[in-house]
């Protein structure tokens, strides 16, 4: 068979797959009516294995926070509780994650915990991150086909690749009724200092910024969901003039980017917590498209929340308020949750 020949029966077989998936959930089922998307940074999620490539000792049963296997598939338990009860009877379609250290611990998670009675399967490689967290995105796959991922790393302007985490890139077809666009993020964290460590995250704004302009010039209106820890808040430099992402006004624009949760930090809370301060490092930012098409999957900014459930907060002792039940305070082990409280987005669906 000739090369030319052979590419183009691939292709085929490719377009044939992607529509008999699309066929198939059209006629054999109804549509449900809602699709769920969440984000989670799920703090530290390591395995008790030294790995020589990573900057892992503290996470070992003989490092500094005494990790072992039982409060590993403490945590996992955890973790599935949060995702099974994030968005009603239906866990969510798809649950993005940083932190993530490998692809085991997701495979524990998936099939190790209550989460092994739904069929998640998983996108995820190695970041050049010197501590070896990921971002990674779970996928039911009987609510989602994917279609194309990648992994995008932040590079200096001498081409040289910064160790922290890349973004990840997934599309595809979300319970047989429209084609998404995912970025998941973890952008460089503000330890080395706030303004030390600024030019660092507007670097991966404009990286992200790329990315979606490739987007919007190969597609006519793409539905696009940006989701993750950057770092920085909502008015932020990096979100609102590199990233270019708006609060949602009356007028919506498809091909602009509009952050659902532009005005979350308004109130006494927020995903993350430092001292007495909350901030809002955790979002949810979307293209217009997915705001004023009533066609397929469509969302408003009252379906984008925190979820705060009861069971991920608990009294503030020293500051006051309450703060996220957290897995360790300081180097105690504490046998929470995780120092992030996730975010979910609802999308509704015509028929």
């Amino acid at each position: 068979m000739s090369e030319l020949k052979k590419k183009t029966t691939i292709s085929f077989l490719s377009c044939f797959s992607v529509l008999f998936f699309i066929s198939f959930h059209s006629f054999s089922q109804k549509t449900p009516d809602r699709f769920s998307v969440m984000f989670y940074n799920v703090e530290n999620l390591f395995d008790p294995q030294d790995d020589d490539l990573s900057a892992d000792d503290e996470f070992t049963p003989d490092g500094e926070r005494h990790w072992t296997y039982k409060r590993l598939n403490s945590k996992l338990i955890n973790l599935s509780k949060v995702i099974l009860s994030a968005s009603g009877w239906e866990p969510p379609g798809v649950v993005a994650l940083c932190e993530v250290e490998n692809q085991s611990v997701l495979q524990k998670l998936t099939g190790k915990t209550p989460l092994q009675s739904f069929p998640y399967q998983i996108i995820h490689k190695e970041s050049p991150d010197h501590r070896g967290i990921d971002v990674a995105l779970l996928y039911n796959s009987n609510q989602f086909y994917p279609l194309e991922y990648k992994y995008y790393p932040l590079k200096l302007k001498n081409d040289s690749v910064v160790a922290t985490r890349e973004i990840l890139y997934v599309s595809g077809v979300a319970i047989g009724a429209d084609t998404l666009h995912f970025f998941i993020n973890h952008w460089p964290s503000r330890y080395s200092g706030l303004l030390e460590s600024r030019s660092i995250r507007g670097a991966a704004a404009r990286l992200l910024r790329q990315k979606v302009d490739e987007l919007f010039e190969k597609f006519a209106a793409p539905k696009i969901i940006i989701l993750g820890d950057f770092n920085d808040q909502p008015g932020d430099e990096s979100i609102v003039k590199y990233l270019n992402a708006k609060e949602v006004k009356e007028q919506i624009i498809p091909e602009v980017l509009y952050n659902l949760s532009f005005n979350w930090g308004k109130g006494e809370t927020g995903t993350h917590k430092y001292q007495s301060q909350w901030s809002v490092f955790d979002q949810i930012i979307v293209s217009g498209e997915l705001l004023v098409d009533k066609k397929g999957l469509f969302t408003t900014i009252g379906n984008a929340q925190i979820l705060d459930k009861p069971f991920l907060l608990e009294k503030d002792e020293r500051y006051g308020g309450i703060k996220p039940n957290r897995t360790y305070l300081g180097y105690r082990y504490h046998g929470g949750f995780s120092d992030h409280l996730p975010v979910l987005l609802e999308l509704d669906v015509s028929n």
